[in-house]
């Protein structure tokens, strides 16, 4: 054993109640009152008592059980002197017992005290304590030595099983503790993490529709001071109508992706395609359902590429190939190139940064640039 070992108390889980089945718990107060009952019986049925005797037996009986709940609090509170102390005055309780005829209170108290002082001390400190009590048993009973020493053997043993036992049950409880700290940090990451989900979605939708609308009102604002005609005017604030309609159309998917309720990637793709002019749709691969982080990504990607085409490239031809791999999946989308619109002075949605940011969360990656024709945006992620 180490010296760690030698000084170390009982963990207090091992020394308290708690996690003590209800079994255990009758049993422990079964051996109480067995106690009790042979500390009275043996206070009353002394032949050489009587009187006074008998009622100093009882006071000592009381003593006793005063002592050893002292015992059993300081033990808890790893309190090594007073915890002796009470020890050493039961001792001394047995003695004085044992001197004054009351034989059998003296003997259940050496045998108690050898056994929980194995229980509940330090080993450094237990073992001369209960080498004491169990000692003071063997010299003082009728026994043959080598009974009262296999006796006393066998209490030491009994003494240090429940140490085991003890140790054993504050062991677990402390396991049990941190498993529910893990469950409760695991939880609130979780938390975190959804909140932070949560907010990516609003921020996506809403900084994409609103700039978007900014965009038009903008526009039409200076139609107005302009003194353009009304049509011009009124085309802007329709386009603003129309992207207001979008966004909303959005932000309803977006809380339903957040509920659970995404319409299928292929699907959603078919449909952006079918709003944008020049557009068409490839899917490789065999089709799965993807968790609905990297889904969103390919979503809000898909639909960032092709906002940046009518942005920069307006009229531009746009090719998206979506590819379900092994274990991830690919959307590739193209444009063959034009002249910037008159929205590529306005910023607008979350960009490119926005787009690498959402990939990267999710352990994968994105590579916007020009190609041979005009600008390709490429998204890979696990899946």
């Amino acid at each position: 054993m180490t010296e760690n070992a030698w000084t170390r108390w009982p963990p207090r889980e091992a020394l308290g109640r708690e996690g003590l089945s209800r079994p255990r718990r009758l049993i422990a107060w079964a051996v109480r009152l067995l106690v009790l009952g042979l500390l009275m019986w043996g206070a009353f049925t002394t032949g050489t008592t009587s009187g006074w005797k008998v009622l100093a037996g009882l006071g000592g009986v009381v003593l006793a059980g005063v002592l050893a709940w002292g015992f059993y609090r300081t033990t808890f509170h790893h309190r090594l002197w007073p915890s002796l102390v009470c020890l050493a005055l039961l001792q001394g309780i047995a003695i004085v017992g044992h001197a004054s005829g009351f034989r059998v209170p003296a003997l259940v108290m050496w045998c108690g005290v050898g056994i929980s002082a194995l229980e509940r001390l330090p080993l450094a400190a237990a073992l001369p304590a209960a080498g004491v009590a169990l000692g003071s048993y063997g010299a003082v009973s009728d026994d043959a030595v080598l009974t009262a020493a296999v006796t006393g053997l066998g209490l030491a043993l009994a003494g240090y099983t429940l140490r085991l036992d003890a140790e054993a049950r504050g062991n677990a409880q402390r396991l049990l503790a941190q498993e529910r700290a893990a469950r409760a940090a695991e939880a609130e990451s979780a938390a975190l993490a959804e909140r932070a989900r949560i907010a990516r979605e609003i921020h996506d939708v809403l900084a994409h529709s609103l700039s978007a609308q900014l965009v038009h009102l903008e526009a039409a604002r200076l139609l107005i001071e302009r003194g353009a005609e009304r049509d011009q005017i009124l085309e802007r604030v329709v386009a603003a109508r129309g992207m207001a309609r979008d966004g909303l159309a959005e932000t309803r998917q977006a809380l339903s992706a957040l509920r659970g309720e995404l319409t299928p990637l292929e699907e959603f793709l078919a449909q952006l395609v079918d709003i944008t002019a020049g557009a068409e749709v490839t899917i490789t691969g065999e089709r799965r359902v993807l968790p609905a982080e990297a889904s969103q990504a390919v979503r809000r990607v898909a639909q960032e590429a092709l906002t940046n085409v009518r942005k920069h490239a307006p009229g531009a031809k746009v090719r998206l190939r979506l590819e379900y791999g092994e274990h991830q999946v690919t959307l590739a989308v193209r444009d063959s190139g034009g002249s910037p619109g008159e929205l590529a002075a306005e910023g607008g949605g979350y960009g490119l940064l926005g787009m690498r940011e959402r990939a990267e969360l999710l352990g994968g990656s994105l590579e916007a640039g020009p190609d041979e024709e005009g600008f390709a945006v490429t998204l890979k992620v696990p899946a």
